[in-house]
Parts: structure tokens; sequence; C-alpha cells
């Protein structure tokens, strides 16, 4: 007996839980040689919006935890990562038409990646931020804190990197205690995807990580133009996208890191990135 071949449709990921589209369309995933993947939602001005809110909601209960709560939670999803390691290749080799042995090997540097961001999660204030000489009887101390909700773009270059691009658009962000909104590769959404799947069933909180999929010309706009939106990571949007994203975000002063000016994926000034300098000023006892 021939089985039918039951093709997944992918729902939203926002706070925490996987929402239709509003626009109840949806869009079609095909390999690189036309062949039917799966189906993915396609994300509207309220799905953007509602994953603005539900990022900004969790947003202040994230960078509340611990910096040592925040590592824990990065490696127990760097953990969940390594067990869906064969979906995630299959995935890669059927939606970039690579194959097993280069797909096995992304997988890899994710989960690597994730997990040298995870070990920065209780480090990296103590080289962003310093005591500062100061002339009279004051401590004067730069601590770094988070910027607040991030916008992603999600990568797929160099050719293909559909997970990678995931990694290094989101584990950078949520380090220092950031909420993010990622917008995935319109091509290779179905990594982002189960990524999703990977946070619904880890210690992250529903909101922190938000992921919608769709063409970016239906979203993109909205997310550069919406107040509550503090950054925006452009490193994953075409020349012809963050020109015009960026001029948008401007109109809300948020910080927009473009294709020119993103740092490497794998330093400390990624984490930077995506905070703010708060300078403390306190007395010392005099005796």
């Amino acid at each position: 007996m021939t089985r039918l071949d039951v093709k997944k449709t992918y729902k939203l990921y926002i706070g925490g839980k996987f929402p239709r589209s509003e626009s109840g369309y949806t869009l079609d995933v095909q390999s690189p040689k036309g062949a039917h993947l799966a189906h993915v939602a396609q994300a509207s001005r309220k799905d953007a919006r509602d994953a603005v809110s539900a990022a900004r909601s969790a947003q202040s209960g994230w960078a509340g935890a611990t910096s040592y709560n925040r590592g824990q939670v990065l490696y127990r999803i760097a953990e969940m990562l390594e067990g869906r390691r064969d979906q995630f290749v299959e995935e890669i080799r059927a939606g970039e038409g690579v194959s097993a042995r280069n797909a096995a090997r992304q997988v890899d540097q994710a989960v690597d990646a994730w997990v040298w961001f995870a070990g920065w999660a209780d480090k990296y204030a103590q080289l962003a931020g310093n005591a500062n000489p100061v002339a009279g009887p004051y401590f004067n101390l730069s601590v770094p804190e988070p910027s607040g909700v991030v916008v992603a773009f999600a990568s797929n270059e160099p050719t293909g990197q559909s997970l990678l691009g995931v990694v290094h658009a989101v584990a950078p962000a949520i380090v220092s205690g950031n909420a993010v909104v990622l917008v995935a590769h319109p091509s290779q959404p179905l990594p982002a995807m189960t990524f999703a799947e990977v946070l619904n069933s880890s210690d992250v909180p529903g909101g922190v990580v938000n992921i919608l999929t769709g063409t970016r010309d239906a979203m993109a706009p909205w997310l550069a133009e919406h107040a509550d939106v503090n950054c925006m990571d452009l490193s994953g949007a075409t020349e012809l996208e963050w020109a015009s994203l960026q001029e948008s975000g401007a109109e809300t002063l948020k910080r927009v890191m473009t294709p020119l000016t993103a740092p490497e994926p794998l330093s400390l000034e990624r984490i930077r990135a995506f905070t703010e300098v708060k300078t403390i000023w306190h007395t010392k006892a005099l005796g």
C-alpha cells in the first residue's frame, strides 16, 4: 500500500505559541529543483505588531534574570539543537540542495556558535563595561544593558547557511537580555521554524524570541516604523531592503546594524551592538 506523503504547514511563532497568520495565506516552500517541501504562513502587518507586543511584554522579565540563568537557558537550547540534528540536516539538505555532509557541517557550526554565545552570558559585561577614573570621592561605573526589542532579518549568506543565519541573528541579541522578532529568510524558512519548535520546548520564556515567515515586504516596513522597536539587525537583508528600512527606522531613532556595519558574527562586538551603556555614579564612604 502506498502511503500519502503528508507535507507540513508551519505556523508563526509569537509569544510562545504557534498562531495562524491573520492574513490567512500560506506560501509554498520549494527545493532548489522546484520540489514542494512545505507551506509556511504569510505574516501580515498585524502579525508583526503582535510579535513586537509579545517581545515587549517578555523583555523586562528576561533582562531581569541573572546572567548565569540566561546562560543556562541558552545552553539548554544548544542541547536541544543537538537532539534534533538529523531533522535539521534533512531540512538543510532539501532546502539548500547541498549534500548531507555539508548540511551536517552547518548544523555542527550552528550548535557550536550557540554554545559560544551561551558562554558569554555571564562574562560579556566584564569586558563591555568598566570602572572609570574620576576626580572626587566617587565611584563611576559603565554598565552594559540590553536595548530592548530587536528586529532581525535572518541571512542565508554565504549561499545557503539557513540555520547559521538564524543562530547569528538571535543568539547575540538575547544573550544580554533583549527580546527578538526574527524575520525568517523567505526562500529558506524551514530551519527557522524548526528552531521555533526547539525554543517552544525549552526554558526560554514565551515572547523572548518570535519568528515570522513570508515575504518581507508584507511586514518589514511596519517593523521598521514601529515605535516600540529599539534596534534592527539588517545584516541579513538585501541592499534594496536595508537602505529603505534604515531610513524608516531613523524616524523613531532606532539603532540599526546594516551589512556594511555589522561586526563578525562570532564576536563580542556582535553582542555589544544590541546593548546600551549606563553610567552609574556612587559616593565613596568618607571616614
